[in-house]
């Protein structure tokens, strides 16, 4: 039996506080998000990747990869999201074993109706609070941790497609 490298102080401080970020920071985006539109961070997080898809689509394979989401999960989701209207559901190429998903042309009006706000939350509890230097080490940082949880994983694209110059945003 080896010894186990617990953390020292200094590494239980920074632990201790990421912790408490992952766990409080989805609060208050879903609570934002519910008050103002009515959809929780992951419905909005499913028709973001949606809104940025050629035609607005994916297969629910390809949606449930870029969303870190069981294909289970993603359908009780969509599922949801159909009855509201802001997502629909139909064949693939290839007939009954593809299932794409579209958003919607009021999934669309949704999304840059939501949009503002939530990019107002993102901005006063992360982005503001940070200074310049530390939004490139909050990348730096998330990057690094991602290259152990997701090396070149399904949702890598998500999160790279800001990576080169030009980007939406700009």
């Amino acid at each position: 039996m080896t010894d186990t490298p617990w953390l020292d102080r200094r590494q239980m401080a920074a632990w201790v506080r990421f912790v408490a970020v992952l766990e409080l920071l989805p609060g208050v985006f879903d609570s934002q998000l519910r008050r103002d539109s009515g959809v929780t961070h992951f419905d909005y997080f499913v028709m973001a990747v949606l809104s940025e898809s050629p035609g607005r689509t994916l297969r629910m394979a390809e949606l449930a990869g870029a969303t870190n989401a069981t294909l289970s999960r993603l359908s009780h989701v969509v599922q949801r999201l159909e009855e509201r209207g802001l997502v629909e559901r139909f064949p693939g190429p290839g007939g009954r074993r593809v299932t794409n998903a579209r958003l919607t042309e009021e999934g669309w009006a949704m999304m840059r109706k939501a949009a503002p706000g939530h990019v107002a939350t993102v901005r006063r509890h992360v982005i503001d609070v940070l200074t310049p230097e530390q939004v490139d080490q909050l990348a730096a940082i998330s990057d690094a941790v991602l290259a152990s949880i997701d090396p070149p994983g399904p949702m890598a694209a998500g999160y790279r497609r800001y990576d080169a110059p030009g980007v939406p945003g700009e």
